[in-house]
């Protein structure tokens, strides 16, 4: 990997941009503007557990058995209140109709620390940036809100790819569409496996955004040079990346 860097593609969620408030949360608030008093915390549960439910049965929002991404988001909505013990879909669909509008909300999320600022610096160094997103149609319009969209040359989700991260072909997408060499890509993201692992197998360099998060398994292999705490030490990296191509 010795070519030199053209291209930053971005994950998104929890990358980039964070939401505001816990899921259970935000679920127990629109429930209870329909009447419903449940508690965030068992809000939350049902959610997991029907978001992991909802994604094995019907993976990437189900495009390969004629689901759209909003009537995915429907069932889960749906599947999410029938485990917190609302059985009444005339009662949930109206709530999903809602969370579905507002999580395209600035409103519900929030840019994380240092990011806008890096991405104006690696521009400002003359890098293209794109975005590679496990994400629905919705994500141009939340990147709008939250004043990023500007930064980016295209925004390629899983619903518009066909293909869901860690798939090469998402990656290899990006890159023909960006007309680059995975040499001369880099992919920023906080998934061991989706975002680090996955652009690596696809021949591109990778960082891997941790915060102050516990080190997932599997991270004592990465590099210490390829570990973000925070965004802004992408410069750093990136300098680092440099030299060391350089050097070869």
């Amino acid at each position: 990997m010795a070519s030199t860097l053209r291209l930053l593609t971005w994950d998104v969620k929890d990358t980039l941009l964070r939401l505001r408030r816990p899921v259970g949360e935000e679920y127990a608030i629109q429930a209870r503007a329909h009447g419903l008093q449940l508690e965030p915390a068992a809000l939350s549960q049902a959610f997991h557990q029907a978001y992991k439910a909802q994604s094995q049965d019907y993976p990437n929002y189900g495009l390969n058995r004629g689901l759209s991404s909003r009537q995915w988001w429907t069932d889960v909505v749906r599947r999410t209140f029938l485990l917190a013990g609302v059985s009444d879909a005339a009662a949930t669909d109206p709530i999903a109709d809602r969370l579905y509008r507002d999580f395209c909300s600035a409103g519900n999320w929030e840019v994380v620390a240092g990011a806008a600022w890096t991405l104006q610096r690696c521009r400002e160094r003359g890098l293209r940036l794109a975005v590679i997103s496990n994400f629905d149609r919705r994500l141009e319009e939340i990147l709008a809100q939250c004043g990023l969209r500007q930064h980016f040359e295209f925004v390629l989700t899983s619903e518009a790819a066909g293909w869901a991260k860690p798939d090469l072909r998402i990656f290899q997408e990006a890159l023909r569409r960006a007309h680059v060499s995975p040499t001369q890509a880099a992919h920023i993201g906080d998934h061991l496996l989706n975002d680090y692992q996955a652009a690596r197998r696809a021949g591109m360099h990778s960082f891997l955004v941790k915060g102050s998060e516990p080190p997932s398994p599997g991270t004592g292999a990465v590099p210490s040079d390829h570990i973000l705490p925070t965004l802004p030490h992408l410069l750093t990296a990136l300098d680092h990346l440099e030299s060391s191509n350089l050097s070869h």
